[in-house]
């Protein structure tokens, strides 16, 4: 597969810079519009990574905030990158990339991490074909044959940046519960589990299972994803889905909390080795 540069790391960045250009200059929305002839909406979406940011507005606004010459360079190149299409474009047909989950495929495709906590499914990072499908034909709204097909080639696309030559470190945290769940029927899920095995042996991917036995624990019933990335201007982002769509979180301060539940949720779960004997166990009795 080709380079995976994604446009929306780079989207998001150029907005960062936005935010933080005005602040520093001290100016208010209303300041800087007035004399470009925006609306206030417009920058206020650019700032938020809600509207996108072409290299022209680059320098209208590094001029206004006296942004020097290779600062200013090097956000209009970034601008550029993020009008580029995204390698996951080619499946966005009918209805086989939900829209908000566009945006998690194009930060995870740049993570150098994801921490993940699920609680009753696998992670999509380390799930089959077949168990990916039958998650997805049990979404409803019923989805096409073709959208199934779609998402699920997807998913096994998202995976090969496990297999890099500079792998995505996965850091994984699900519950005994999704091991048992029957997704797909008996001969899915003893593949599925034995493809957790395999997975469990690489050395840059970790999976913990908190058991059933383990009681209440953090984040009961709320599963997340933590991105971190590998520039440090790019901040850590937690993600939340919800029937609805994804919830993304970026402020510091709501990150470290993600970030000190995951901690606590792999010190109540087992350690490494006893969750790959348990996972064992499971697929040898199912």
């Amino acid at each position: 597969m080709s380079e995976r540069i994604s446009p929306t790391v780079r989207w998001r960045k150029v907005a960062r810079a936005l935010r933080r250009w005005r602040s520093e200059a001290g100016l208010r929305l209303e300041d800087v519009c007035a004399p470009l002839g925006w609306a206030t909406s417009k920058l206020s979406r650019m700032e938020r990574a809600e509207q996108a940011i072409g290299p022209a507005e680059v320098i209208a606004l590094a001029t206004i905030y006296g942004i020097g010459e290779q600062e200013r360079d090097r956000y209009v190149a970034l601008a550029l990158q993020s009008r580029q299409k995204g390698w996951w474009t080619p499946y966005k047909t009918g209805d086989a990339i939900p829209e908000d989950f566009e945006e998690f495929v194009g930060l995870e495709s740049e993570a150098s991490q994801v921490r993940s906590y699920e609680d009753m499914v696998v992670t999509g990072l380390l799930q089959t074909e077949a168990y990916a499908a039958a998650l997805v034909r049990a979404w409803l709204p019923r989805v096409s044959d073709h959208a199934v097909e779609e998402r699920v080639r997807l998913r096994m696309a998202r995976q090969e940046r496990l297999h890099d030559g500079v792998p995505l470190r996965l850091d994984c945290v699900l519950t005994e519960a999704a091991l048992r769940q029957q997704v797909g029927g008996a001969e899915v899920m003893r593949e599925q589990l034995r493809h957790l095995l395999d997975m469990s042996e690489l050395p840059h991917v970790s999976i913990q299972v908190v058991p059933l036995a383990a009681g209440a624990y953090p984040a009961q019933n709320c599963p997340f994803r933590l991105l971190s990335f590998p520039d440090p201007e790019d901040p850590a982002v937690a993600c939340v889905e919800y029937l609805g769509g994804t919830l993304y979180v970026e402020e510091t301060e709501d990150v470290e909390g993600f970030t000190l539940v995951f901690s606590g949720l792999k010190q109540q779960a087992l350690g490494p080795s006893e969750s790959a004997e348990l996972i064992r166990e499971i697929a040898e009795a199912g």
